[in-house]
């Protein structure tokens, strides 16, 4: 799945990992391996077709 931070567009797109409860890792292509809290944070998911 590949998703986008809202609030960190500088950090690019992202394949999502794994997901364990309400933690999320994230292979972001400008900042690496990021563990986001979907409690506080909503990713967006990308639709590869129209990007």
């Amino acid at each position: 799945m590949i998703v986008r931070h809202p609030d960190a567009p500088e950090w690019g797109l992202g394949q999502v990992q794994s997901r364990i409860g309400d933690r999320i890792t994230v292979n972001f292509a400008e900042a690496g391996k990021r563990v986001i809290d979907s409690r506080r944070v909503a990713l967006e998911l990308v639709d590869m077709n129209t990007e």
